[in-house]
């Protein structure tokens, strides 16, 4: 039987990485909700006062024999701008940060080197390392958000950084 692994990444509004993350071969499933912050069960508007330290995130669970933790994490770097401190687009404030919740040292390592080869090309990168904590599901309504609208993210577009 097959053993799924968790990825978790915050990168802006997460219909948009939701999206783009649901489209990756090998994806299980994506869910959107909220990460990192002190409040327990937050929902959208507590987390929009910025009060929470919640981050909008996705919580990805993949086929590790069809894509690997590097695959997911290097698209999270090329379907976001990681240059934006605490925003992405019109969308700002902390909430909208870019950030990876590792929960393995190995993840940790991965997103480690993807980070220092975008610097090396010259990005100025603001995203952040942080152990994984509670992961909390958002609002259904906010869940396969773009899939339902029947439209194209608007906060996200693929960008090539690695090649």
């Amino acid at each position: 039987m097959m053993q799924s692994e968790i990825a978790i990444f915050a990168g802006g509004c997460f219909w948009g990485i939701e999206y783009y993350m649901d489209q990756i071969p090998g994806v299980i499933n994506v869910e959107s909700g909220y990460i990192g912050g002190t409040k327990e069960k937050p929902n959208y508007e507590e987390v929009c006062t910025e009060d929470t330290g919640h981050a909008e995130a996705v919580r990805v669970e993949f086929d590790p024999t069809k894509v690997s933790y590097e695959q997911l994490a290097r698209a999270f770097f090329e379907i976001h701008d990681p240059t934006q401190l605490n925003r992405q687009g019109p969308d700002v404030g902390d909430q909208y940060r870019s950030e990876i919740f590792y929960l393995s040292s190995r993840q940790k390592e991965i997103a480690k080197k993807l980070i220092d080869q975008l610097k090396e090309k010259g990005y100025e990168i603001t995203t952040q390392l942080t152990p994984a904590s509670h992961f909390w599901k958002a609002e259904d309504y906010h869940q396969d958000y773009y899939e339902r609208k029947g439209t194209l993210p608007s906060c996200h577009r693929y960008v090539k950084r690695f090649e």
